[in-house]
């Protein structure tokens, strides 16, 4: 099947896009955030970017990230089964390398399940590398986490204010 990753949006979640979130989610992950988790991020927390990937008016996948300082974490990231291995998940961490540019950050990290392979593969591809481990990090299953960091998310683009067209 091709796809057109082109034709996906990358919009800020609302609370309006939380029970498709949360579908996402409970089909992605054994141990589900709650709503009040996702409610908190988007509400709450300074810190916190949390996006929706659409196709049409179907939400697709979604992407969270704190940033502090210089650093940008990757909270939580899922793609809907049906619509994996489309690209969908790689246009959103390149999506969020240039949000958490705009936002000052120069370096990202992520921890992901020493079992899910897939996933390891796509972040290495995307510049990330192997720093540590997390041992016992993921409540359901006591699973380890893999800590991984991309370094350099980059020059910073800049932004239509910034670019002066020659005549």
């Amino acid at each position: 099947m091709d796809f057109d990753v082109s034709t996906i949006r990358i919009e800020p979640m609302s609370l309006k896009d939380l029970d498709r979130v949360l579908e996402i989610e409970s089909r992605s992950y054994q141990a589900p955030w709650s709503r009040r988790a996702f409610v908190s991020e988007v509400t709450d927390n300074s810190y916190a970017y949390y996006y929706v990937a659409k196709k049409g008016d179907t939400i697709v996948g979604y992407v969270g990230m704190w940033i502090i300082l210089e650093e940008a974490h990757i909270t939580n990231i899922a793609v809907d089964p049906d619509w994996r291995r489309l690209g969908i998940g790689r246009y959103m961490l390149e999506t969020m390398f240039d949000r958490a540019r705009e936002h000052g950050a120069t370096k990202m990290t992520l921890e992901v399940r020493v079992s899910n392979i897939t996933a390891q593969n796509l972040y290495r591809k995307l510049g990330f590398e192997e720093r540590g481990i997390r041992k016992g990090y993921y409540t359901d299953t006591h699973e380890d986490a893999l800590i991984m960091w991309k370094e350099d998310l980059g020059p910073q683009k800049p932004r239509a204010d910034q670019v002066k067209w020659m005549v």
